[in-house]
């Protein structure tokens, strides 16, 4: 039981900390130079789901992030409800809720070994 709170704990701290890189992203709150730590926390094979039903792979994600830089300065980003759905060796499935401007997603992400994000699907919600 403690160690399934340790992993929950870990994942929840992983979501915050790539989110709170967003964040500061879009914001315009962090160097230019700093996007790395965006790109590389996302495993080459990387794709997503986004909420419109798009399948992107990693460049496609790293392109639109990358322009989005400085276009929201009051951007804030909670997350809410991290939980565990499975894992197998050298990945975790988790879920969480994402919040932004009032709107809810529900997320759901594939993370390898060393928190690199493999995949992620996102749908709205609310």
């Amino acid at each position: 039981m403690e160690a399934d709170q340790d992993l929950t704990g870990a994942v929840r701290a992983e979501v915050v900390r790539h989110h709170q890189v967003i964040e500061q992203w879009l914001a315009g709150r962090m160097p230019r130079a700093s996007f790395d730590r965006f790109s590389a926390a996302h495993a080459p094979g990387f794709t997503m789901v986004a909420p419109d039903g798009r399948l992107l792979s990693r460049d496609d994600v790293l392109a639109e992030v990358k322009s989005a830089y400085g276009r929201r300065p009051d951007a804030r980003i909670e997350i809410r409800a991290v939980a565990v759905v499975a894992t197998a060796p050298g990945l975790v499935v988790a879920r969480y809720e994402e919040w932004q401007d009032g709107e809810g997603r529900l997320a759901t992400v594939v993370l390898q070994d060393g928190w690199r994000w493999l995949h992620l699907h996102e749908t709205r919600w609310a």
